[in-house]
């Protein structure tokens, strides 16, 4: 302990209890009512209490080598080490049964503070549900609404890569130490995640990917976040399990609904069932959330005049609607007419009917909404 600053001395023993083996979210925070701070928790161990001697004997004996491996890590400008008593910590985060008592961070901390939406679901999702996880969060993300996922693969990539398209702000919560990224898959997405918004974990450097992780990790997904989005998901998954916490978190829960034939539209149906709100458009989400969140006029972007210019900025949008009336129309007459690309088509019809200027019908037509032209 002698061989920190008066700096550093009381971060290094947060660190330092938070890597003691037995002491978890749980243990902590009974030390630290106990003791006031993880400093005075090394002083008087002895009377540490509901602790094993196992962990008692843990206490006596901390490794400040790896603490001051772990300090050294997070020199770098922006690495961030955010205690329970932190002034940057997440007042939503510290509202759940169980925050975390530490959260390492690399990016921008202050975005744990911005309002967030959490979006999750498969990891192996349809074209379809990637679609249209990476269009609500390039809608949000545009509004100014911070996108929070885990860096899976499948709708949480989706989520990440959609808010970065529009350059807006989205934070990925993981289960592993954040000197490693897992899946592998994703590192050039992590690089680009810390770069402009944040990663975070509550795992100590060097923690690999374990299955008793993700839970943890799941929480954190949705105690950042003013309300949580489902976009596919398996009746027994993950996703499921995240929304579960945010119900029980006293968050909001939003649903898409899906095929009855799609089996990764179950848990969605299932959690409209039990009080999700379903969701059509983006718009849904900001209507429920704009006033909890009491920044209304800030986040939401569905004044006519903006959609018309988002349309006007982009020659294909002007060449789609010029062969889309207000008659309905075959999606493959469409792709025909234009002249485009069926995965281009698909995906502006998607953003278009999220912003609230198309409809869908039965049998794949579309037709605009509205009077004006665009």
């Amino acid at each position: 302990m002698d061989r920190f600053s008066d700096e550093l001395r009381t971060l290094a023993s947060w660190l330092a209890l938070h890597r003691t083996p037995g002491v978890g979210t749980v243990t902590f925070a009974r030390l630290l009512a106990q003791f006031g701070s993880p400093e005075n928790v090394f002083l008087r161990f002895n009377e540490a209490e509901s602790v094993s001697s196992r962990t008692r004997k843990a206490l006596s004996e901390p490794n400040w080598g790896l603490v001051e491996k772990d300090l050294q890590w997070f020199e770098a400008a922006d690495r961030h080490i955010i205690t329970l008593h932190d002034e940057r910590y997440p007042e939503l985060l510290k509202q759940i049964a169980d925050p975390p008592s530490i959260l390492f961070v690399q990016g921008d901390v202050s975005l744990l503070s911005k309002w967030q939406i959490a979006l999750v679901g498969s990891r192996n999702p349809s074209a379809s549900g990637r679609d249209t996880a990476y269009e609500f969060s390039r809608y949000l993300g545009q509004g100014g609404i911070a996108i929070t996922s885990g860096l899976a693969m499948g709708i949480d990539s989706a989520a990440h890569q959609g808010t970065l398209a529009v350059e807006g702000k989205t934070i990925a919560v993981i289960g592993t130490g954040l000197d490693r990224v897992y899946p592998a898959k994703n590192r050039d997405l992590a690089h680009e995640i810390a770069l402009t918004g944040a990663i975070v974990s509550e795992f100590a450097l060097g923690t690999s990917p374990r299955a008793e992780n993700f839970p943890r990790r799941n929480r954190i997904i949705s105690g950042l976040s003013l309300g949580t989005l489902v976009v596919e998901a398996a009746v027994r998954s993950g996703s499921l399990i995240t929304a579960r916490m945010a119900m029980e978190q006293g968050r909001e829960v939003f649903a898409i609904p899906g095929s009855i034939h799609n089996p990764l539209a179950r848990g969605c149906h299932q959690l409209i069932r039990q009080g999700a709100k379903l969701v059509e458009t983006a718009e849904d989400i900001l209507e429920e959330l704009g006033p909890l969140a009491g920044v209304q006029t800030e986040i939401s972007i569905d004044e006519p005049l903006v959609r018309e210019e988002l349309v006007k900025s982009d020659g294909d949008y002007e060449l789609l609607f010029k062969h889309l009336g207000y008659d309905p129309i075959q999606i493959d007459s469409l792709i025909e007419k234009c002249g485009l690309t069926a995965d281009a088509v698909s995906s502006m019809l998607l953003l278009l009917e999220l912003q609230g200027q198309v409809e869908s019908f039965a049998g794949g037509r579309y037709a605009r909404i509205g009077t004006e032209t665009p």
